[in-house]
């Protein structure tokens, strides 16, 4: 956007939005699917679990900023986590070309890093969970071009969300060669070369991803049956359906709706975390999990990912950094910490906590 006249009705747009703006905290419940039905940001002010977003799991947020859009959801798969949201009820702001880079995630989880912004941190503490937010939007644009994640300039940006764009509409029907091409053209020869480049990925491949994520929502949370989802999706023949999802899930369709489990109904997330934060001081072993899940290690481990989308051995490894971390930030030393939680030696705790976090303990204290 680059005349005054756009920009006036920008600030219009955004004045009046932000009149409607809704600030809230929130303590999230262990795995349970928080839908966006407005674009909200997701302000992470602790917390060390991983968090998930549409199937796709991510570690390290806190203190970090995610924006999300309607249709999305988040899941926190720890109960530690403090959250600031933010729901801007109106539309029209977010269809703004220079907004839409902080709601139309590309290939992975895009966010704001705050503790890299000092304006993003001056602005949280002026208005701590005061409901007229008129300038995150502003200071989070700017923080995401500075951190930049895909080495592009704006003008390329541009060009690159025009294509996602496209795709986000496109994504129920069957797309041929030909289509893909002409997505290409309309946005300028270089513009397949330019996704290849920034992306690591094709067009192609970016629409292929976004069919599999809505296949995957309305497998998780519709009831209708694999054909219709088949149909609905831009698939003729059902079975061809069936083929490449298990191609690129793992699961027949069928298996990732049981697995994913919506409404609760397997007691199994809810009880292996039970156990993780009982046992995480003394117990590493899968074996001892799998015993107390009357499971062999083999069934344990492929049920947690399936249920979780996580490893067995990185759930037990994040519930360690949890507690260390806890235990710093109560004035523990690393030598008392070392031994609550089974280290033979401070230094193996030091080691461990640095490879995990990249920082060392004496690091994250001060």
């Amino acid at each position: 956007m680059t005349s005054l006249a756009l920009w006036f009705d920008f600030d219009q747009v955004k004045a009046t939005l932000f009149a409607l703006t809704m600030v809230q905290k929130l303590i999230p419940e262990i795995n349970k699917v928080y839908f966006i039905n407005q674009y909200t940001l997701f302000h992470i002010l602790s917390g060390s679990g991983s968090i998930q977003v549409d199937f796709k799991n991510y570690s390290n947020w806190q203190d970090k900023a995610i924006y999300l859009e309607k249709g999305q959801y988040i899941k926190f798969l720890s109960g530690d986590f403090v959250v600031r949201t933010i729901e801007f009820p109106s539309k029209e702001l977010f269809h703004n070309k220079e907004v839409r880079v902080l709601f139309k995630h590309l290939i992975s989880l895009g966010y704001i890093d705050f503790k890299e912004c000092d304006e993003c941190q001056k602005y949280l503490s002026e208005t701590v969970f005061e409901p007229n937010s008129t300038d995150i939007i502003d200071v989070s644009l700017k923080q995401w071009h500075w951190q930049n994640p895909f080495n592009a300039s704006k003008d390329e940006y541009q060009v690159i969300f025009d294509i996602k764009e496209v795709i986000d509409k496109e994504y129920q029907n069957h797309l041929t060669n030909k289509d893909f091409e002409a997505i290409v053209r309309d946005n300028g020869y270089k513009a397949h070369a330019l996704v290849k480049d920034k992306l690591g990925i094709t067009i192609k491949r970016l629409f292929a991803n976004k069919k599999l994520v809505e296949s995957q929502k309305e497998l998780a949370f519709t009831d209708k049956n694999v054909q219709e989802v088949s149909y609905d999706l831009g698939f003729k023949d059902p079975a061809y359906f069936n083929r490449l999802f298990k191609k690129n899930t793992g699961y027949s369709p069928t298996d990732f709706r049981n697995n994913f489990d919506f409404n609760k109904k397997d007691s199994f997330v809810d009880d292996l975390l039970q156990l993780i934060q009982e046992y995480h001081h003394e117990q590493r072993a899968l074996g001892f999990y799998a015993d107390k899940m009357n499971l062999s290690v083999k069934a344990l481990s492929k049920k947690t990912r399936a249920k979780m989308n996580d490893s067995l051995g990185r759930l037990i490894r994040n519930e360690i950094i949890l507690t260390s971390k806890r235990l710093l930030h109560e004035g523990e030393s690393v030598k008392e910490i070392s031994l609550q939680l089974g280290f033979e030696e401070p230094n193996h705790f030091s080691n461990f906590f640095k490879h995990q976090t990249g920082i060392t303990p004496s690091e994250f204290h001060s």
